[in-house]
C-alpha cells in the first residue's frame, strides 16, 4: 500500500508566486521615467501659468501688495478666462516683437528676372517695381511672424479670442489632388490619343499654315492708306473703289492661295498616317484652320481701315469732296453728312461680305457645296461701326463750324429777311438822299 499511486501523489500541491515583485527591465524603467517627466513637466507648466496669471492679475490691479488681491484660484471661471486671454495676448505680443529672418536678396532678384524688360522701363515702372518689392517683403515678414507664433504658442480654443484676433486664416493645402498613383501610363495613353486624333500636329497642317502666312502676311482686302495723297474723292467714288478692291482681292486670293491649297491636298502624301475613319475629322480640322486664316485677314483689314479715321492721327485720313449748296432758300452740304457716314460704314460691310463663298477642301474634292465659315464676329463689326461713328463725328466738327459760320453770316440773305427789309424800305418812299 505504500507504493500505491493516488491523486495526491500524482499532482503536486500548487505553489503561489512570491509576493516580492521582481526588478523592472531597463526599457520599463525608461518608460516610467518618461511618464514621470511628462507629469512633472505638466505640473510645472500649470504652476507657471497660475503664477503668471496671478502676477498679471496683481499688476492689472495696480498694486504692489500681493495679499491685496485674492488668489487666482479663488476667482470665478469667467474672470480666470479673461486673465488667461490677456496672458495669451501678452505672450503673443512678445513673440511677434522678436525679429524675423530677413528675406534673401537673391530671391527678390530672381523674381525680377522673370519680369520682361519692356515692363520695367521708365521712371514710373521703376517706382512701381520698388513698391511691389516692398509689398513682397511685408508679406514675407508677416508670414514668418505668423509661422513663428503658431510654432511657439498654441492658441486656446476660445470664441472670445476669435473675436479679438482679426487675422485671415493661413492658406490650406489643395484638396482633391492624389499623387499616390503613377502618372506615366496615363500620360502615355493621353499622348498617343492626342497624336492620333489632334490633326493640327499633322505635317500637312504646317504646310497649310505656311501658305496662309505667305499669302496674307502683308495683304489687305481694302487699302485706303494712300487715299489722302490722291486728293479729295466723292462718296460714290469711295464706295466704288471699296467694292472693286474687295472683288479684286477675292479673285487674287482664290487664284493664288486657294489654288496652292487645292494642289496640296490633291497629292497622296497630304494624307499620310490618316486612317479612313479619321478622314472626316481631318478635313474638319483643315476647314477650321482655313476659316481662321480668312477671318484673321478680314479682321486685320477692318482694324486698319478703322485706324485711318483716328482723330489723334490724321496723317492717313481720307479726304472727301463736299459741296455747299443753296436750293429752295436753304443751305446744306451735298452729299449730306448722313450720306458720308453711310458711305464709310459701307466699307466695313463690304469687307465682311468678302470671301464668304469659299468651298471647303472636302467639298471641292467630293463635289459638295459646303463653304468655309469666314464671317467676321459680330463683336468685331459692332466695334468697328461704333468706333467709326465716333471718329466721323469728331472729324466733322470743322465742317460743321464752317457751315454754321455761313449760316450766321449770310443766312439772312436767303431766309427772306433781306427781302422783307427791302420791301419795307421801298414802301416808305424815302427821298433821294435817303436812297443814296
Amino acid at each position: 500500500t505504500f507504493n500505491k499511486r493516488t491523486l495526491r501523489t500524482l499532482f503536486r500541491p500548487a505553489i503561489l508566486p512570491p509576493l516580492v515583485i521582481p526588478e523592472t527591465s531597463p526599457s520599463q524603467k525608461k518608460l516610467l521615467a518618461c511618464n514621470r517627466g511628462k507629469e512633472q513637466q505638466e505640473m510645472i507648466n500649470q504652476i507657471l501659468i497660475d503664477r503668471a496669471l496671478e502676477v498679471c492679475y496683481i499688476t492689472m490691479n495696480e498694486t504692489d501688495k500681493r495679499d491685496a488681491a485674492p488668489p487666482i484660484t479663488e476667482l470665478p471661471s469667467t474672470v480666470r478666462k479673461y486673465f488667461f486671454i490677456k496672458y495669451y495676448l501678452f505672450l503673443k505680443k512678445c513673440v511677434q516683437s522678436n525679429p524675423v529672418v530677413p528675406i534673401w536678396q537673391q530671391w527678390l532678384r530672381s523674381m525680377l528676372t522673370m519680369v520682361p524688360q519692356s515692363l520695367m522701363e521708365g521712371r514710373d515702372r521703376e517706382l512701381l517695381t520698388e513698391d511691389l518689392l516692398k509689398e513682397i517683403v511685408r508679406d514675407y515678414e508677416k508670414s514668418m511672424q505668423r509661422c513663428v507664433l503658431r510654432r511657439a504658442l498654441i492658441k486656446p480654443d476660445m470664441n472670445e479670442l476669435d473675436k479679438l484676433e482679426e487675422e485671415a486664416p493661413l492658406p490650406l493645402l489643395p484638396l482633391g489632388l492624389d499623387f499616390s498613383s503613377t502618372w506615366r501610363n496615363g500620360y502615355m495613353k493621353a499622348k498617343n490619343r492626342i497624336v492620333s486624333t489632334l490633326h493640327i500636329l499633322h505635317p500637312t497642317m504646317k504646310i497649310l499654315l505656311d501658305f496662309g502666312y505667305t499669302a496674307f502676311f502683308n495683304f489687305l482686302v481694302v487699302d485706303f492708306s494712300s487715299s489722302r495723297l490722291k486728293g479729295p474723292v466723292d462718296c460714290k467714288s469711295f464706295i466704288t473703289d471699296a467694292s472693286l478692291s474687295c472683288s479684286k482681292a477675292e479673285d487674287e486670293i482664290m487664284s493664288m492661295w486657294y489654288q496652292r491649297v487645292i494642289g496640296l491636298f490633291t497629292q497622296l502624301e497630304a494624307l499620310d498616317g490618316v486612317k479612313l475613319d479619321q478622314l472626316r475629322s481631318f478635313y474638319n480640322c483643315v476647314a477650321v484652320l482655313m476659316s481662321n486664316q480668312l477671318k484673321e485677314l478680314l479682321q486685320r483689314t477692318t482694324e486698319v481701315f478703322v485706324k485711318l479715321f483716328d482723330p489723334e492721327d490724321r496723317s492717313h485720313l481720307p479726304l472727301f469732296k463736299m459741296d455747299l449748296t443753296f436750293d429752295e432758300n436753304r443751305m446744306e452740304f451735298y452729299p449730306s453728312l448722313q450720306d458720308l457716314e453711310e458711305a464709310i460704314l459701307f466699307v466695313v460691310d463690304c469687307i465682311g461680305q468678302t470671301l464668304q463663298n469659299v468651298q471647303t477642301i472636302h467639298a471641292w474634292l467630293t463635289g459638295g457645296t459646303a463653304t468655309l465659315d469666314a464671317e467676321l464676329p459680330a463683336h468685331t463689326t459692332q466695334w468697328a461701326k461704333s468706333t467709326l461713328k465716333k471718329s466721323i463725328r469728331d472729324n466733322l466738327e470743322g465742317p460743321k463750324e464752317h457751315f454754321k459760320g455761313y449760316v450766321e453770316s449770310y443766312g439772312w440773305l436767303v431766309d427772306g429777311t433781306a427781302e422783307e427789309q427791302i420791301n419795307r424800305f421801298v414802301a416808305e418812299q424815302p427821298s433821294f438822299d435817303e436812297y443814296t
